[in-house]
C-alpha cells in the first residue's frame, strides 16, 4: 500500500480567519442593501442579519468540533464519509462543489460588471446571449484573467494566497472601521430609529430577513475544507471556525448600520447602489468610493477562499474514489493539488461564461445546496462519537443540542425556496432545472463511484485513520 501524502501546512492563524472571514463577507450585500431596506426596513436587514448569525454560529459549533477532530483536506466530505459513509460523502461532496462552482462562475462575471462602474467600454462587444442576456467580450475576458490569477496563486502556494488573502481582508477591515466610525459620529441615532416602516409588521420582516441571511453567512465551512493546510492546533481550529463567524457577521452589521445611521435609513432605501451612494449623498465621496472598494476587495477575496476551497473537496472526493482518482493527486515538489486545481478552473469558466442570467440561477440554487451541506455536517457530528467513540475530539463547543437549531434553520431555507410561489422561490422553471440536473448528475455519478472503503477512508483520514474504531460505513 502506497504512502498517503499529506498537504503542506502552511497557512498560519491570521491568514486561515481571513480566508474563512472573507468567505462569508461577499461583494452584492454592500450595494444591494438599499433594496433590502426598501423590502424589509432598515431592522427587518440588521436585526434579521444578527438572528443568522446567532443560528450560523449554532451550525459553526459543529464544525468547530469536526473540523479540530478530523483535520484534513475536504471537510464535510470526510465528515459523512466517517459517520456515515460512502454515499452520504458524495451527497455532501457534490453538494459542496454546486455551492462553491456556483458562487465562482458568478464572480467570474460579476467582476467585469462591477469595474464597468469606473471603467468605461467594458459593457461592449457582445459574443452572445444566454436567456435573452448579453455575455460581453471585455466582461468576460476580465473574468477569466481573475480565474487565472487566482489559479496562479494557489498552484505555487497555498500560503502565498493566504498571505495575499491576509492582506486584502486587512484593508476591508480598516476600510470597513472608517464607515462605522465616520457614519456612527456624523449621523444621527433618528436616521436609523424607528427602523422599521409605518405601515410595517417588525417581527413578520426581521424573520423574512433571516432566511437570505443565512446565505450571507455560509462560508465558515472553508475553514474546515482547509484544515489539512493550517499550521494550528487542532483545539485551536475549532476555535477558528467559530471567530470566522463572529468577525464576519459584526462586519456586516456594523457597515449596514452606518449606512442606516449616516443619512435617514428610508433615503438609503432609495438609491441604487446602497452604502455607497449613501456616504456619497451625506458629503462623504471618499468614503463612499471606499464602500465600493470593499465591494470588489469582497469579490476578490471570496474567489480566492471558494477556489482553494473547491479544489480541496474535489482532491477529497478523488481520494475516497467518489470522482475520479486522478482528482486526488498531489503533484510537484509542493505537494499541489494540481489536478484539483485544473478541474476548478476547468468548470468555474465552463459555466461563467453562460454569462450574468445563467450564472444568477446557479447562484440562487447554491442556497440549496449548502443549506443541506449544513444539515449533513450537523448529523455528522451527532453520529461521530457513537460510531467511533475513542477518536479524539480537541474541541467540544458547549450546548451540543444548539447546531440542530441552525440545522433546522438551514432546512427552513431549503423549504422556502424549493416552495413555488413566494419572493424567496427559486424562479421558474430555470431554476428548478438546474437543481434537477445537478442532482441527476451527481446521481450518474455516485452510481459509477467505485472504491474499497478501507482504502478510501485511508486516504481520507491519512494518519488519522489509526485512531479510529470499528467497521468502515455502510456503502
Amino acid at each position: 500500500m502506497h504512502a498517503v501524502v499529506s498537504l503542506p501546512r502552511s497557512i498560519g492563524v491570521l491568514p486561515l480567519v481571513a480566508l474563512g472571514a472573507a468567505g462569508v463577507v461577499g461583494t452584492s450585500w454592500i450595494y444591494t442593501n438599499g433594496d433590502f431596506f426598501s423590502r424589509y426596513g432598515a431592522g427587518g436587514e440588521i436585526f434579521g442579519l444578527v438572528v443568522a448569525a446567532l443560528l450560523a454560529s449554532t451550525v459553526a459549533m459543529a464544525y468547530a468540533e469536526l473540523a479540530a477532530a478530523l483535520p484534513r483536506a475536504g471537510g464535510e466530505v470526510v465528515y459523512a464519509y466517517t459517520a456515515f459513509g460512502r454515499r452520504t460523502a458524495f451527497a455532501a461532496g457534490w453538494l459542496l462543489i454546486g455551492a462553491y462552482v456556483s458562487s465562482l462562475a458568478f464572480y467570474v462575471t460579476a467582476f467585469g460588471f462591477l469595474l464597468a462602474d469606473v471603467v468605461p467600454g467594458l459593457e461592449s462587444v457582445e459574443l452572445y446571449r444566454v436567456s435573452g442576456t448579453p455575455v460581453f467580450l471585455p466582461v468576460l475576458g476580465l473574468g477569466v484573467l481573475l480565474a487565472l490569477a487566482v489559479l496562479a496563486l494557489t498552484w505555487v502556494r497555498a500560503a502565498l494566497g493566504a498571505r495575499v488573502q491576509a492582506l486584502l481582508f486587512g484593508v476591508m477591515i480598516l476600510l470597513g472601521a472608517a464607515l462605522v466610525v465616520v457614519g456612527l459620529a456624523h449621523g444621527s441615532p433618528s436616521n436609523f430609529w424607528p427602523p422599521y416602516a409605518a405601515d410595517s409588521q417588525p417581527v413578520a420582516e426581521t424573520v423574512r430577513f433571516v432566511l437570505p441571511g443565512l446565505t450571507f453567512l455560509t462560508g465558515f465551512g472553508l475553514v474546515a475544507v482547509l484544515a489539512e493546510d493550517a499550521d494550528v492546533a487542532p483545539r485551536r481550529l475549532g476555535r477558528v471556525v467559530v471567530t470566522c463567524v463572529l468577525v464576519a457577521a459584526s462586519f456586516y452589521v456594523l457597515v449596514l448600520l452606518s449606512s442606516a445611521w449616516v443619512i435617514p435609513w428610508e433615503q438609503t432605501a432609495q438609491l441604487p447602489k446602497g452604502t455607497i451612494d449613501a456616504f456619497r449623498a451625506a458629503g462623504f465621496p471618499l468614503l463612499g468610493a471606499a464602500a465600493y472598494t470593499i465591494a470588489v476587495l469582497g469579490l476578490l477575496t471570496s474567489f480566492l477562499a471558494l477556489f482553494l476551497a473547491t479544489s480541496r473537496i474535489v482532491l477529497a472526493m478523488g481520494r475516497a474514489g467518489l470522482l475520479p482518482r486522478t482528482l486526488g493527486r498531489l503533484t510537484g515538489a509542493r505537494s499541489t493539488p494540481g489536478p484539483a486545481l485544473a478541474f476548478t478552473l476547468v468548470v468555474t469558466l465552463a459555466l461563467g461564461s453562460l454569462g450574468q442570467a445563467a450564472t444568477t440561477w446557479f447562484l440562487d440554487t447554491g442556497g440549496v445546496y449548502i443549506g443541506l451541506a449544513w444539515a449533513l455536517a450537523v448529523l455528522s457530528m451527532y453520529r461521530l462519537p457513537r460510531r467511533h467513540p475513542r477518536l479524539e475530539r480537541p474541541y467540544r463547543p458547549p450546548l451540543r443540542w444548539a447546531p440542530a437549531l441552525g440545522a433546522l434553520g438551514a432546512v427552513g431555507v431549503i423549504a422556502f425556496a424549493l416552495y413555488p410561489g413566494t419572493s424567496l422561490s427559486l424562479v421558474w422553471p430555470q431554476e428548478y432545472a438546474v437543481l434537477a440536473a445537478w442532482v441527476v448528475l451527481g446521481l450518474v455519478l455516485a452510481a459509477l463511484a467505485r472504491g474499497d472503503d478501507d482504502a478510501a477512508r485511508r486516504e481520507l483520514l491519512g494518519p488519522l485513520h489509526e485512531r479510529l474504531d470499528g467497521p468502515p460505513g455502510p456503502r
